[in-house]
């Protein structure tokens, strides 16, 4: 739509403009048949001063320059080539010429003798329509800056739209696991202790709801955190990095059968400022991303934090197919995702936790051939 207008403006000043050019090309054109005759009648002894300095006189009204010719006491004479239609053998038309000339001079002094008369005069036709460029330049590009703004807000309020509904479907998709497993594990309580498959017992039942519930929680409690401005504390990344090696590596088998996950985590990491909760989050995103991506056919995913200059980084690779070329420069937006079954939320969440509410930075990074890798960075604390 921007560039329509645009393209409108642009065609409608190279009109104008070239209307202007015109004009004055014929000016040009005009003034030098004036020269030709003042040079003829000059040279030409035989010439005929009258009819030339007539000649002159009728091709000067042509260039629709407006004339008025004022006798003494702003007597009104003559008009050629006024904005308006008027009779000067009325006193109402002396006053609205008389009026007009005052405008008039006030942009340039009259020609002559005011005690015999006086010639007033304006400008020409193409010259007032180059005064009123600049005003429609600056309307254009108001114009232009108006809808640039209204289509970045539309935008804007659609991705904001497409966030909510895409983190809404995340959240029911992550509560939906437990809460099946809850409906499941009452079905089986219903179930005579003698005739449950397994032989489960009460204590096996409710530590299995106790999971479950502890799952719910934390998904809640992530939820929650992502709505506001949680408290940042120095935290270790270490420790962090750590329990989710240990929660991953618990259900592997469940979310990725032939993947083997390996952990390094560099000694002596500085401090960061950040909440474990989100960060953990944020990094088990991007794992499950990968798991995703080597679903099937199993692979190796690298998970290393170290220290790079002022920042904790942490750095995720796969052995999968890597990123769609098409979809690299998006992929952090809500909603893109390369899956048929995805909400795109995953790495959007992950962008959100750590570029907003720790300050940190997130790449996709270029040239892999094979897999993806992922580098979170972390402000080390002041």
């Amino acid at each position: 739509m921007l560039a329509a207008l645009f393209f409108v403006l642009l065609g409608w000043y190279l009109v104008y403009t070239q209307r202007i050019v015109t004009s004055l090309r014929s000016d040009a054109a005009t003034f030098t048949e004036l020269f030709s005759e003042a040079n003829a009648a000059m040279v030409d002894p035989d010439a005929d001063l009258e009819t030339a300095i007539f000649t002159i006189y009728e091709t000067l009204l042509e260039t629709g320059i407006p004339l008025v010719l004022s006798g003494p006491r702003d007597t009104v004479i003559a008009v050629r080539n006024l904005p308006f239609e008027v009779d000067i053998t009325t006193g109402e038309g002396q006053d609205r010429v008389r009026r007009y000339v005052r405008r008039l001079d006030a942009d340039r002094d009259p020609i002559g003798d005011p005690t015999v008369q006086h010639i007033h005069f304006g400008d020409a036709p193409h010259v007032r329509g180059l005064v009123w460029i600049p005003w429609l330049q600056a309307g254009g590009l108001l114009i232009t800056v108006l809808i640039g703004f209204a289509v970045i807000r539309t935008q804007r309020r659609a991705e904001a739209e497409r966030a909510w509904t895409s983190m809404a479907r995340e959240l029911a998709h992550q509560l939906g696991t437990p809460i099946s497993s809850l409906q499941g594990w009452l079905e089986v309580m219903r179930i005579p202790e003698a005739e449950r498959p397994g032989s489960l017992g009460e204590s096996e039942v409710a530590d299995a709801l106790e999971e479950d519930l502890h799952r719910l929680e934390r998904i809640s409690h992530r939820f929650e955190l992502i709505g506001r401005e949680p408290d940042l504390e120095p935290m270790q990344v270490r420790e962090m990095v750590r329990d989710l090696e240990k929660y991953l590596t618990a259900r592997l088998p469940r979310l990725g059968a032939g993947v083997n996950l390996r952990v390094e985590v560099d000694q002596d990491l500085p401090h960061i400022r950040g909440n474990d909760v989100l960060l953990a989050w944020a990094l088990e995103n991007i794992v499950k991303n990968s798991l995703d991506a080597l679903a099937g056919t199993g692979g190796v995913i690298d998970l290393h934090a170290y220290a790079a200059n002022q920042y904790v980084a942490v750095r995720i690779s796969d052995t999968g197919p890597g990123v769609d070329p098409e979809v690299r420069s998006r992929i952090f937006d809500p909603g893109v995702t390369t899956k048929s079954s995805g909400w795109g939320v995953g790495l959007a969440l992950s962008r959100r936790i750590v570029e907003g509410v720790h300050g940190g930075r997130i790449e996709l990074l270029e040239g892999a051939s094979d897999g993806a890798t992922f580098v979170i960075y972390l402000p080390v604390a002041a």
